[in-house]
């Protein structure tokens, strides 16, 4: 589907944070998903507070959620993505990530990373693939511990 099709279906993208309903973002992350479950509010509203964030809406619900991790030049970090169980199966997921990577503000971006365990289909239609050099990547990685 594209953005006329959503749109006359109610649905609706907005990186505006005011509309963000961070109940529904944090019970989502912090209770449903692998990736961030445990993740303490706070945490999470700095998090929101220093990323590009996206809202899927649908008429003015939040049923989505992404963020953009960036310099807004040559490297983007795409993380928390989600779409709500009740919305999955309509391509939701894929017009998100195809809004967030057809910004007009990212063109030129080197370097885009996410990680995922279970959505390599969907991030491949966009040309993500594993890392050709996964040797020269390193990582620290802390669990959540309440705080």
């Amino acid at each position: 589907m594209n953005d006329d099709a959503f749109i006359k279906k109610g649905f609706s993208i907005s990186t505006d944070k005011s509309l963000l309903d961070f109940e529904v973002i944090y019970n989502f992350l912090s209770q449903e998903s692998y990736w961030a479950k445990g993740i303490s509010k706070e945490r999470l509203a700095k998090a929101i507070q220093h990323s590009i964030c996206y809202g899927l809406y649908h008429e003015q619900k939040q049923i989505g959620f992404a963020r953009l991790i960036t310099d807004e030049s040559t490297f983007a970090y795409v993380a928390d993505v989600f779409v709500l169980p009740a919305y999955r199966k309509q391509g939701l997921s894929k017009w998100l990530v195809q809004n967030i990577l057809n910004h007009d503000d990212f063109n030129g971006i080197k370097r885009w990373l996410l990680a995922t365990l279970d959505a390599h289909g969907l991030y491949q239609q966009f040309g993500f693939e594993p890392l050709k050099s996964a040797d020269r990547f390193l990582e620290i990685l802390t669990p959540y511990q309440n705080n």
